[in-house]
């Protein structure tokens, strides 16, 4: 395809809460503002049956219709949707250059919102089941688990943390880790060891989800011995890390993790470019953080705007 330019103020890679809300904050200021999405909007959000910890429903709210919402509200006001694959940027320079699908954008200001994938399990019926009985967020779905027995597999602090949140709510909660200790911090082990509910699974992985429609256990294997065993369980909370999507953006400064570098200001190493939502380093990753990032970056980026 012969490229083509589009001149922005600011160009939003990513349609999640964290793009559509700094989207939002930018088409009010008057910015031309263009967001570019893959695949849909939402992100992550997009794919959840029910949001019950976003303020505002009482009843709770279905993560597709929450980002349609969002996606039009910021066009309300002006903004842009352009759906396609960013296959290349260039952020260095006092103008950014974004391609997607053939098409070459330019904005003196980009925020990145590209998120983080969970990384999952890699087993059969993982797919199908999401949703059903597996999650990757035990801070979202954990309430619909509520009295049922559950299972997290993992052993760091993130696995740590969603066993004792889970254990507040449900009846039974298996902790499933490949090794014979957490990776967890000390304090998170004592906590679980006092918590009658709280079971542990040593030297175990998954080996097989359980059930069709929904999930009804686990099947797991002890590597050391080789034995194996079911687990019932109506729901299983996968804690073995995130993917963020930060692939395309080597010129900025990235952490340890690979997350990329910026802090409550959203403001990355590089002059007009800022990061959003879960591709940030930062301490929790709900929508409600989400949001709240890309209302900071749009006054940051305004503030960049008036000195360019």
């Amino acid at each position: 395809m012969t490229e083509q330019n589009r001149n922005y103020d600011v160009i939003i890679i990513g349609g999640g809460p964290a793009g559509y809300t700094a989207a939002l904050y930018c088409a009010r200021a008057a910015l031309r503002t263009l967001v570019l999405e893959k695949f849909a909007p939402g992100g992550q959000i997009g794919i959840v049956d029910h949001v019950d910890n976003y303020p505002g429903f009482s009843e709770g709210i279905d993560g597709y219709t929450l980002a349609a919402e969002m996606q039009k509200q910021a066009e309300r006001f002006g903004a842009q949707t352009m759906f396609g694959e960013v296959t290349e940027v260039s952020l260095a320079g006092e103008e950014k250059s974004v391609l997607a699908d053939g098409i070459r954008y330019t904005a003196p200001a980009v925020i990145l919102a590209t998120g983080a994938s969970p990384r999952e399990l890699g087993l059969p019926k993982e797919h199908a089941l999401r949703g059903r009985g597996v999650s990757y967020c035990a801070t979202c779905d954990g309430a619909f688990f509520r009295d049922k027995d559950v299972a997290v597999v993992g052993g760091g602090n993130t696995a740590a943390t969603d066993a004792v949140f889970l254990s507040k709510l449900c009846r039974s909660v298996t902790l499933i880790h490949r090794r014979d200790k957490m990776r967890a911090s000390a304090n998170y082990y004592d906590l679980l060891t006092k918590k009658e509910n709280v079971h542990f699974a040593w030297d175990s992985v998954t080996t097989e989800l359980l059930g069709d429609q929904k999930l009804s256990g686990l099947r797991i294997r002890n590597v050391k011995t080789g034995e194996e065993k079911e687990i019932p369980c109506e729901g299983v909370f996968v804690a073995v890390g995130n993917n963020p999507n930060t692939s395309l953006f080597s010129e900025v400064k990235l952490t340890e993790n690979g997350y990329i570098e910026a802090g409550e200001d959203t403001k990355t190493n590089l002059p007009g470019v800022f990061a959003v939502g879960d591709v940030r380093e930062k301490p929790l990753r709900q929508v409600v953080t989400a949001v709240s990032d890309g209302a900071v970056a749009s006054h940051m980026v305004e503030e960049y705007l008036e000195k360019v």
